[in-house]
C-alpha cells in the first residue's frame, strides 16, 4: 500500500542527510554564525557532543519574530530567487540546518537582534517547539543541542565513541579557525578549553595554536597571484614535513570547506618528487573565484562542489603550491649522528658493475648553483662511506650524500630539461631482447612514441618480447633490458592512478616513466667512486633545482650542523 509519510518521519529522513553525527550539527552552527558576522565563537561539547553541544556567538542575532520561522525548513534569509543560487557568497543557503538539527535532539535556542532590547528564548523538541519566553541577554545567538538522535535510536547507535566523535569536532573547529583567522574561536570539551584562536588575523598564528610553534613556523606561505581570477592562498609544508595520509590537506573554496579529491591531487603533484611515495604534505589551502563559477548546491552537506572550469582550479592550485616549494628550498636535519653505514643495494641487479665499473658524470650545461642561500651550498669532498655514502664539509656543518639518491635527481632533471626540445639517443650496437609480462607487453606496444619521445626506442619481436634498439644518451652505461623493465613500469604507474584522481595526463605518465629509468640508470650503492668522480657529482647536484631529494621523494643528503657536532662532542 503506498502512503504518504507523516511529517515527522519525513522531518527525520531530510534530517538524516544533514545531520549523520555530531561533528555535523557544530559544522551548521558555526558556518551560520559566521554569516551571522561573529566576531568571536564560543564551542561547548560534553561527551564527544552526544550529551550536548552549545555554539554561542556575537553576530547579529535573530529578530523575534522570526526565531519560531528559522526552524521551518527550507526558510532562509540568504535565498530572495533561484538566480541567487548561481552567484551564492554565504555558507548556508538551503534553509535545513536548523530544522534537520531539531528534528532529531532538544534545542534551545537563545538570540537577540541587534535592533531589539529584548531577546528571546526556545526550546524544540524533535521539530516541535515546546516553550518560548522573552530573555534578557546580549546581542548574538547560542543554541543548545541536547541528546542528538534521542528519538531515532537506530541512528543513535552508529554513533562512534566519544573520541571519535570528538576527533571529528576538533577537525571542523580547527580548520574554519584556521581560515576565518579575524574571528576568535574556542572550543571547550568536557569543561576543559582545547584552542582559543587569537582572531589577528593571521593565519599562520592559528596554524601555531594548532600544530604548535615548530611545525606552524615551519608551513610555507601561498601567495595569490596578482590579477588572475582564481586566487590561490594559503599555507604548505616543505618537503621533509609530511603525514602518513591525505587528511592534513584542508581546502576552502570561496570561505567554505569542500572535500574535493583531484585539488587534493593538485596540491600531492605539486611535490612530485620531493616527499617519499605515500606520503602527504600538511596544507590549509583557501580558493578564491567568483561564485557563479562555482556549484556549491551539490548536496546538502555542502561539502562538495563543482567547478564551470575544473582543469582552471587544479591548475591553479598545482601551479600555486609548487611556485611556494621551489621559492624556499632546504636540507633535512638530523638530531644525531647516524650508526655505522652499511652496503644496502636492493637496485643493484647487475653486481658485475657494482664496483670498478667507470661513471661518467652527467653535466649540466647552461645550468649553474643556484645563487638563493636556499640551494646548495658549496662542497667540499671528503671521502666515501661503504662505496654509497659520500662525506662532504660545507661551511656550516657535515654532509653525507647518497650516491645513487644524488644521481637519480641529475638524471631525472636532465632529461625532464630535455623532454621538450627531444632527448638525444644513443642507438645499441646490438638490439637487446627483453621479455616482459603480459600486461607491461600490452602498454608498452601501445605507448611506443611515447617511450621513443624519451629516448627509448623499442619494436615488438613477437609474444611479449620487444628489441630495445636505442636509449638516452645519459642512461647509455645502463643495462638496456632493465632500463627497458623500469619503463614499463613506469608506463604502469603513470597510466593507473588512483580511481579518484581521474584519466592520467601525458605529462604525469612521461614523468613516472622518467622517474623509473633514472633509478636503473642511476650509480650504484656499493659503487666505488674516484674523488674526481665525486666533485663531478656534487657540481651537477648543485645545478639542480631540487637537489634535497631524489625523483622517488627519499632523500639525497643529511646535515650535521657544527653546532651539533659540538653538542654531540660535549664542548662548550
Amino acid at each position: 500500500m503506498i502512503r504518504i509519510l507523516p511529517p515527522e518521519i519525513v522531518a527525520q529522513i531530510a534530517a538524516g542527510e544533514v545531520v549523520n553525527r555530531p561533528a555535523s550539527v557544530i559544522k551548521e552552527l558555526v558556518e551560520n554564525s559566521i554569516d551571522a558576522g561573529a566576531r568571536e565563537i564560543r564551542v561547548e561539547v560534553a561527551d564527544g557532543g552526544k550529551r550536548l553541544m552549545r555554539v554561542a556567538d556575537d553576530g547579529c542575532g535573530i529578530p523575534t519574530d522570526e526565531v519560531e520561522l528559522a526552524f521551518q525548513r527550507h526558510a532562509t534569509s540568504k535565498l530572495a530567487s533561484a538566480e541567487d543560487l548561481l552567484r551564492i557568497q554565504t555558507l548556508g543557503f538551503r534553509g535545513e540546518a536548523l530544522a534537520s538539527i531539531a528534528a532529531v535532539s532538544r534545542v534551545t535556542c537563545a538570540t537577540r537582534a541587534a535592533e531589539e532590547e529584548i531577546g528571546t528564548l526556545i526550546r524544540l523538541e524533535g521539530g516541535k517547539v515546546v516553550s518560548r519566553r522573552p530573555l534578557g541577554r546580549p546581542v548574538g545567538t547560542t543554541v543548545t543541542v541536547e541528546d542528538i538522535f534521542y528519538n531515532v535510536p537506530a541512528r543513535r547507535k552508529f554513533l562512534r565513541s566519544s573520541a571519535t566523535e570528538r576527533h571529528h569536532i576538533d577537525a571542523w573547529v580547527t580548520r574554519y579557525a584556521m581560515v576565518y583567522s579575524d574571528r576568535r574561536f574556542v572550543l571547550v570539551h568536557d569543561g576543559r578549553e582545547t584552542l582559543r584562536s587569537p582572531g589577528t588575523g593571521r593565519m599562520r598564528d592559528v596554524l601555531v595554536a594548532v600544530y604548535g610553534g615548530e611545525v606552524g613556523s615551519a608551513l610555507m606561505e601561498i601567495l595569490p597571484e596578482e590579477n588572475e581570477s582564481i586566487q590561490v592562498a594559503g599555507f604548505t609544508s616543505p618537503p621533509h614535513l609530511h603525514r602518513a595520509d591525505r587528511g592534513a590537506i584542508t581546502l576552502f573554496v570561496n570561505g567554505r570547506w569542500v572535500q574535493d579529491a583531484r585539488l587534493t591531487y593538485a596540491v600531492i603533484q605539486a611535490y612530485h618528487t620531493l616527499i617519499p611515495a605515500g606520503r602527504y604534505p600538511l596544507a590549509v589551502i583557501t580558493i578564491t573565484l567568483p561564485p557563479e563559477d562555482v556549484d556549491v548546491n551539490v548536496h546538502p552537506a555542502k561539502a562538495e562542489v563543482r567547478f564551470r572550469d575544473g582543469e582552471g582550479v587544479f591548475r591553479a592550485v598545482q601551479r600555486a603550491v609548487r611556485r611556494a616549494l621551489t621559492e624556499e628550498r632546504g636540507i633535512s636535519a638530523i638530531r644525531t649522528f647516524p650508526g655505522p653505514a652499511f652496503v644496502h643495494s636492493p637496485e643493484a641487479r647487475f653486481p658485475e658493475r657494482a664496483t670498478g665499473a667507470p661513471f661518467r658524470p652527467v653535466p649540466m650545461p647552461g645550468v649553474s648553483p643556484p645563487p638563493s642561500p636556499d640551494g646548495l651550498p658549496v662542497l667540499r669532498v671528503i671521502g666515501q662511506v661503504a662505496a654509497t655514502y659520500i662525506i662532504a664539509e660545507g661551511p656550516d656543518g657535515l654532509y653525507l650524500i647518497d650516491q645513487h639518491a644524488a644521481h637519480e635527481r641529475v638524471l631525472y632533471e636532465r632529461l625532464m630539461a630535455q623532454r621538450e626540445s627531444g632527448i638525444p639517443l644513443q642507438p645499441l650496437l646490438e638490439p637487446v631482447a627483453v621479455d616482459l609480462p603480459p600486461e607491461w607487453a600490452g602498454l608498452v606496444e601501445a605507448h611506443q612514441e611515447t617511450l621513443r619521445r624519451l629516448g627509448i626506442e623499442v619494436e615488438p619481436f613477437g609474444g611479449n618480447t620487444f628489441l630495445v634498439r636505442a636509449l638516452p644518451a645519459v642512461l647509455r652505461s645502463a643495462h638496456p633490458g632493465e632500463v627497458l623493465v623500469e619503463a614499463a613500469r613506469g608506463l604502469a604507474e603513470g597510466s593507473s592512478p588512483p580511481e579518484e584522481w581521474g584519466i592520467a595526463t601525458k605529462e604525469e605518465m612521461e614523468k613516472a616513466i622518467i622517474r623509473q629509468v633514472c633509478k636503473e640508470g642511476a650509480i650504484k650503492a656499493g659503487q666505488v667512486l674516484s674523488r674526481e668522480e665525486m666533485e663531478e657529482l656534487l657540481r651537477a647536484l648543485e645545478g639542480c633545482a631540487s637537489p634535497r631529494t631524489c625523483p622517488h621523494g627519499r632523500p639525497t643528503m643529511i646535515h650535521i650542523s657544527t653546532a651539533q657536532l659540538a653538542r654531540e662532542f660535549q664542548r662548550r
